[in-house]
């Protein structure tokens, strides 16, 4: 990147990434579709490109669409549970439009069923407010379709959007008495803080050892979470972040990442878990400089 003008590049990079995570789920990939997009910009011999941001978008959406129809069989053979890579989300002092909830790993998981065009287009009308005569030239389609792809796509996404409630300082107390609950072996107290219907998911891709079916309801759920916190060691250390926009702990066992449980929590109930195993997966947020908020909590294993 050092011979692109860094000034252009910090202007777009945010964008750009924030485009490319949503429609991959992989911010390894994201990260690669951007130095792609930036390189293939630097080396244009279009010396007459009027706007480096709709150049930019251009390239990134369609490197981005190539590789979602690439990854395609790989996508539809993935062992268990699919989830996107999880990110850091501690809000920005400005974030953009949809930030937050477009960012969660229940959106996400909804967006995978989209096909990539769909995806495109709704991202890019719905997120980042590009209209319809821009968004026909990234996609490179007639506006019309671009119309239909939209409305099809915001259809499918209302019908089975979960509730979404963003961090608070109540999720956070909650978080702080699920993990006290734990460690005191509570299991009545633990219960009571899970919905009725609560469903947990585990994404270990076939390289970690997980329950490949969701568990739902509450007895199963305290079952598998008093059983995860059981084998913590004692060089095991938790932070709590926010992760995907929804808060999240952050386990390690000495230098290494082994987990991350993310929380959707509304109305002080935590209505669903997802678990990130897939140690592929945990790489980036792994080596991503954490933010200054992070909280560490001690927890001793339950007895």
């Amino acid at each position: 990147m050092a011979s692109v003008n860094s000034e252009l590049y910090e202007q777009y990079r945010h964008l750009l990434f924030s485009i490319a995570y949503r429609m991959l789920g992989s911010a390894m990939e994201a990260e690669d579709m951007v130095q792609e997009a930036f390189i293939r910009y630097e080396n244009s011999h279009d010396k007459d490109i009027q706007s480096p941001k709709a150049y930019l978008t251009t390239i990134v959406t369609r490197l981005c669409l190539d590789q979602l129809k690439s990854a395609k069989t790989q996508r539809e053979q993935y062992i268990g549970t699919w989830l996107p890579e999880p990110i850091f989300t501690e809000q920005a002092a400005s974030p953009e439009p949809d930030e937050t909830e477009t960012l969660s790993m229940a959106f996400m998981v909804l967006l995978e069923n989209l096909s990539p065009v769909e995806r495109a287009v709704f991202l890019l009308r719905e997120v980042f407010d590009y209209d319809y005569a821009a968004i026909a030239k990234i996609v490179n389609k007639n506006e019309a379709n671009c119309r239909r792809y939209y409305h099809l796509a915001k259809q499918y996404l209302v019908e089975r959007r979960p509730r979404f409630e963003p961090s608070s300082a109540e999720q956070t107390k909650l978080v702080h008495q699920f993990l006290q609950t734990i460690a005191q072996g509570d299991i009545d107290g633990l219960t009571h803080m899970l919905s009725e219907d609560i469903v947990m998911y585990a994404d270990g891709g076939g390289k970690a050892p997980v329950a490949r079916i969701p568990q739902q309801g509450r007895e199963a759920v305290t079952r598998l979470i008093m059983g995860v916190f059981r084998w913590l060691t004692p060089d095991t250390r938790i932070q709590l972040h926010d992760v995907n926009s929804s808060l999240s702990l952050v386990v390690w066992q000495g230098d290494a990442l082994v987990f991350i449980m993310n929380f959707n929590i509304v109305d002080n109930q935590i209505m669903t878990i997802r678990n990130v195993i897939n140690p592929d997966k945990l790489n980036y947020i792994a080596h991503s400089d954490a933010p200054t908020s992070s909280e560490s909590i001690d927890l001793q294993p339950p007895n």
